[in-house]
């Protein structure tokens, strides 16, 4: 069975991180455990979540504080640290300084890594995505230890320890593999490659402060008051995916993708949770982004035909979009996607639904959370029929 520490933590106060933190490895298995995870003379570069340029503290972004408890914990097994990310939108370097992590990197000699440089690598074992070119930096590190916040995604349903590594795809790149990958299961498939290329090693996932509703950016701080602590990033998910509201964690699509093909442990008795239960620290009236669907009425045959109707489209709120335009420059399929019309003065963005990849990249990556997911009329009678 694989093992993943789920421990309760109420605040970012460092030194409570820290002890909180050496708990959950003590759980693991203590001193021989993280020596196992970080043999002697390895490079370490630990993978935040930095998705775009945000203040310091923001549930957007790994937390500096969760950064800085980590790196006091790593830095007794090497002096070979190192950390970055490729942010969706913005400078690498400038969204590190803004979330604190630069500050806080300095005081350990963490190198930053902007994630820039790149190499061209197989993946011989893949599911799906045998050629890759991936940053440099995360693919020739030793020991790779990500620390994802727990949010919700409008593609992936949910962002955790797989989908954080995405931010190892060099920022250009990003919009390509979104328009190769155009459903949830085969982007699913992309990032279980992912992170068989670089070989995740550890996952410490930010449920402190989660979010829900309209995320990955834009939606609501929740306080699920959770660290969760694993080697295998999909066993770290599941454990996530059941606190939030998915009692069956093969609906989140890349957990499903992940049990199909024995990729890692998805299921509740393939997983031992240890330190608490997730039903003790379950969250209540978690509002999710999206969910599977599930009808008796619904036939293989009428799946085509529905599939417009059970994946939600991006909608604009004219009362919080400022008319910035970044949704279209985000787009990895412009100009066919997103036009704009004038609405009282400012241009409000409109999409061709027919050239839609339901990306969501529009969704993410607006400044102003002016952009939600919303199904039609059939999509909502389909989703309360979930079961």
């Amino acid at each position: 069975m694989e093992r993943v520490a789920l421990i309760r933590c109420e605040s970012y106060d460092v030194d409570q991180l820290e002890q909180k933190l050496r708990d959950g490895f003590e759980l693991l298995g203590g001193e021989s455990f993280l020596r196992r995870l970080i043999p002697a003379g390895s490079s370490v570069l630990l993978k935040p979540n930095l998705l775009s340029i945000e203040t310091a503290g923001s549930p957007v972004v790994t937390h500096y504080a969760l950064f800085e408890a980590v790196l006091r914990i790593v830095k007794d097994y090497s002096d070979k640290l190192s950390f970055g990310d490729s942010p969706g939108f913005g400078d690498s370097r400038r969204a590190a300084d803004k979330a604190g992590l630069i500050a806080v990197a300095g005081r350990y000699g963490a190198k930053f890594e902007d994630f820039k440089e790149t190499v061209h690598v197989k993946c011989e074992q893949a599911l799906l995505c045998k050629s890759w070119d991936i940053a440099r930096a995360p693919y020739e590190a030793d020991v790779l230890i990500t620390l994802p916040k727990l949010k919700t995604h409008g593609l992936a349903f949910m962002t955790g320890a797989i989908k954080n590594q995405f931010g190892c795809v060099p920022g250009l790149q990003k919009p390509a593999w979104h328009t190769r990958m155009t459903d949830p299961q085969n982007f699913s498939r992309m990032l279980l490659d992912l992170n068989t290329v670089v070989n995740t090693s550890f996952a410490v996932l930010d449920g402190i402060t989660a979010m829900d509703g309209n995320g990955p950016r834009n939606g609501n701080p929740y306080q699920l008051q959770a660290l969760i602590m694993g080697a295998g990033p999909s066993a770290v998910d599941a454990v996530a995916a059941r606190l939030i509201g998915y009692d069956n964690p093969l609906e989140v699509p890349a957990l499903k993708v992940a049990y199909d093909n024995g990729w890692g442990a998805v299921l509740p008795e393939e997983i031992e949770v240890l330190g608490e239960s997730v039903e003790h620290l379950k969250a209540a009236h978690f509002k999710l982004v999206r969910s599977s669907t599930s009808s008796n009425r619904i036939t293989d045959s009428m799946m085509p035909l529905l599939r417009g109707a059970m994946v939600p489209r991006p909608t604009v709120r004219p009362d919080k979009c400022i008319g910035c335009r970044r949704c279209a420059e985000v787009c990895p399929v412009k100009p066919q996607v997103i036009s704009f019309i004038d609405h009282s003065g400012k241009p409000m963005p409109r999409w061709n639904m027919d050239a839609c990849i339901r990306c969501f990249c529009c969704q993410e990556l607006c400044p102003e959370g002016a952009i939600e997911l919303r199904y039609t009329g059939i999509g909502r009678l389909l989703h309360r029929q979930k079961s």
